[in-house]
């Protein structure tokens, strides 16, 4: 995967890579990865959304999310699902996720031609974004009222009396 990835990048093709963890390409280095960025956010949540997405935006643009990471262990020895979203405001709130998490300059740590991390900070006048925050904040403020959630929570703690 690492290969293809570089194959592509020196093809021209611009790739913004999100990881959480550890990363074995690097990014960066003139006449071999220089068209690869690494960003990793490490905040309060360990989960990380797995959006691919393939081509400019548009009708070209292929958006994808997934199950698994591209570690070796995901792509070789697991069975791992990844589905094509066809749906255009599902594509939008998908590209909105990922942009987001590129705006970060909180928790973004950048990868270096050297393989270190250079933290990312608010540049002068810029609000601070921290993305994970965000998309809590997001998700608290879109959370159904009250009565709604009591609704939910009764038909999920007593499923025979749904129907009553």
């Amino acid at each position: 995967m690492i290969d293809e990835l570089i194959r592509a990048g020196q093809a021209g093709v611009k790739i913004r890579m999100l990881i959480r963890g550890i990363c074995c390409l690097v990014p960066g280095i003139t006449g071999y990865t220089e068209n690869i960025t690494v960003h990793s956010i490490v905040g309060r949540y360990l989960e990380h959304a797995r959006i691919y997405m393939f081509g400019a935006s548009g009708e070209g643009r292929k958006i994808y999310i997934s199950s698994a990471d591209f570690m070796t262990r995901n792509t070789t020895r697991r069975v791992e699902v990844a589905v094509q979203i066809l749906d255009s405001a599902v594509q939008a709130r998908l590209v909105d996720i990922f942009e987001t998490s590129f705006a970060d300059n909180v928790k973004t740590r950048v990868m270096l031609p050297d393989g270190t991390y250079s933290r990312v900070s608010p540049a002068a006048g810029e609000e601070p974004l921290n993305s994970q925050e965000d998309f809590f904040n997001r998700a608290y403020a879109a959370r159904p009222p009250e009565e709604e959630r009591r609704s939910w929570l009764w038909c999920l703690l007593h499923p025979a009396r749904r129907a009553q």
